[in-house]
């Protein structure tokens, strides 16, 4: 999956995700009035009405984009009928050929870990038949539990040919109250790193490991040392645009090919007609916003690896 991933990104000349995490509040009253028509004002009717939302910004950027994200907990909240709404997010996003990060950020160990990577990556054997529970491409993936946490789903991702994102510096602003702790004088984060780097090493594909790392927009300098560690392992960057990270910033999470790295935003994109530069679109053309906001994303980013060079 990373080989197509990584096609995908030279196709389309954008090294971009869109974070699909909707909130019930960034749902246009136009959408929101018709699911609570046919549902009421439920759990389904809230379901139904992000499905609608996701689905007009996919059909709205699929052709310009490599991958989606979709945040599980901005579904989870809905229940179980949140859940049907990921899902056929999911499934509707590889219809247009797109790849799916599960941003899921899972960790356990032994049996749990492995119940996870199935349900997420791999197939459940439900008597003399096998499914596939949530199906995405990749997911993200906490490892501080350590390798009992991460080895099940490195072994599914050996089998489905699937990927990982492990989370080893995030963008949040209290990151470092753990991640930056001194160890033998060294960060945290960098032995996290160089664990990924091992891990990643017997999951190869042509160029690049199919484990990869999360390392945050917001701390460019330290996503400027975790490239040397992880020099085989895709990154994918939160935190660009509404958390504060600009194209500028991420130079550094690139390689010298122009490959090794995937840049997220979330509301930044899916949200864009509240933001006063796309205000002119209006909630009627909310999706029409969010193109252009991936069309910006796109721009600000290529011209920064442009100077780059």
């Amino acid at each position: 999956m990373i080989q197509k991933l990584i096609q995908k990104i030279q196709k389309t000349h954008a090294p971009i995700v869109v974070g699909l995490d909707p909130m019930l509040s960034y749902v246009p009253a136009h959408i929101q009035k018709r699911a609570f028509e046919e549902h009421g004002e439920t759990l389904e009717g809230a379901a139904e009405a992000i499905w609608q939302y996701n689905k007009e910004i996919v059909d709205h950027v699929y052709d310009l984009i490599p991958a989606v994200k979709p945040q599980i907990a901005m579904y989870e909240q809905f229940g179980i009928p949140g859940l049907v709404a990921f899902k056929k997010t999911v499934d509707y996003c590889k219809s247009k050929d797109l790849v799916v990060i599960g941003d899921i950020k899972r960790g356990d160990i032994g049996s749990t870990s492995a119940a996870y990577a199935v349900g997420h990556l791999g197939k459940v054997k439900v008597g003399n038949n096998s499914f596939a529970g949530f199906d995405e491409d990749f997911v993200t993936v906490n490892p501080y539990l350590g390798t009992d946490g991460v080895k099940p789903f490195v072994d599914v991702c050996k089998e489905e040919k699937k990927g990982l994102f492990i989370l080893v510096k995030t963008s949040n602003p209290s990151s470092g109250e753990f991640q930056d702790r001194l160890i033998d004088g060294r960060p945290l984060y960098e032995l996290v790193g160089e664990q990924v780097a091992k891990w990643g090493e017997d999951c190869m594909g042509d160029d690049y490991s199919y484990i990869g790392a999360v390392v945050g927009a917001t701390y460019p300098e330290q996503g400027k040392v975790l490239r040397k560690i992880m020099p085989k392992s895709f990154i994918l960057v939160p935190g660009y645009g509404a958390q504060g990270g600009k194209g500028a910033d991420l130079v550094h999470f690139f390689n010298e090919d122009g490959l090794g790295a995937i840049v997220n935003s979330s509301r930044g994109i899916i949200a864009a007609y509240k933001q006063e530069q796309y205000a002119k679109y209006g909630e009627e053309h909310f999706a029409e916003a969010s193109r252009a906001a991936v069309e910006a994303m796109i721009a600000d980013i290529g011209t920064a690896l442009e100077r780059a060079k």
